[in-house]
């Protein structure tokens, strides 16, 4: 993987461990971040080495969102025609379907949040399938103090996280959301005392998580957001077809005798990813 500017990326014993890393401008999002954020993504979803993952950040704050200069610099916003409103809609678009990444990765994902969750960065960590917060972190939906929508995620995934009441007020209104007030609400699972004591916990987590099947982590994760957006009965069927693909007795049985001998299992990776792009 080349350099990275934006952000720093360790892999121990199947975690891999993103690190926001430009503190100096409060880790916001310009184009050099979007890229180099889907290209990991797609390596690490493509490589099947690393087992979950944890974002965390870098100085006073997560992430301040989205860098202003974006919008009147390397992405042209122009409203003036049909053209450029249609150009608009497609640059939404790609940045939307990179933080969906974090969503559709075959891997566990989990923020550890620290200061300022504001704008873009709300849309970035709704993706993720779970959220752990220092106890100095708060969340803003920065974009209507701005004069905007929220539009990269906030608005379609906050609702399915919070009482659809709260997202209203916090939307509305632009208004931190505490970290303590996100535990109580259920946006986050756990709020540590220091950054560097819930970066651990994320760790931690996220190493227990290695130690399973990878294949069955991601049947479950499959099903999990399946069932998020489906009625139960087709959720139902479709953890039929999910399980009756990725059924393995030598799993089962290796997770058995590991508990039984009290050591750390053994389990096949996942496959690494080929599309038609990579084939000679």
């Amino acid at each position: 993987m080349d350099k990275l500017n934006c952000f720093s990326l360790t892999t121990n014993d199947h975690v891999a461990h993103l690190v926001l890393n430009k503190p100096e401008s409060f880790n916001t999002m310009h184009p050099t971040f979007w890229r180099e954020l889907d290209t990991v993504l797609h390596q690490l979803n493509d490589a099947g080495q690393a087992r979950a993952l944890v974002i965390s950040s870098t100085g006073k704050h997560f992430s301040a969102g989205m860098a202003l200069e974006t919008f009147s610099g390397a992405i042209s916003m122009d409203a003036d025609s049909a053209e450029g409103r249609a150009a608009i809609y497609d640059s939404l678009t790609d940045m939307q379907s990179t933080f969906t990444l974090l969503e559709s990765i075959r891997i566990p994902v989990i923020a550890a949040i620290h200061g300022g969750c504001i704008g873009g960065a709300v849309d970035m960590v709704t993706a993720c399938c779970i959220r752990y917060a220092s106890q100095d972190a708060f969340f803003c939906i920065q974009e209507i103090n701005i004069g905007m929508v929220a539009d990269v995620g906030t608005l379609q995934r906050l609702p399915k996280l919070l009482p659809m009441g709260l997202v209203k007020e916090l939307a509305y209104t632009g208004r931190r959301l505490s970290a303590e007030n996100a535990l109580k609400h259920g946006l986050v699972t756990q709020v540590f005392e220091t950054q560097e004591a819930m970066v651990a916990g994320a760790l931690a987590c996220a190493k227990e998580m290695a130690n399973k099947p990878p294949v069955a982590i991601w049947g479950t994760k499959q099903a999990l957001n399946y069932a998020r957006d489906h009625s139960v009965e087709d959720s139902l069927r479709q953890m039929g077809w999910l399980q009756g693909a990725i059924w393995s007795n030598p799993h089962i049985r290796e997770a058995i005798a590991a508990a039984k001998e009290k050591r750390p299992a053994k389990f096949p990776p996942l496959a690494p990813l080929k599309g038609f792009k990579t084939l000679g």
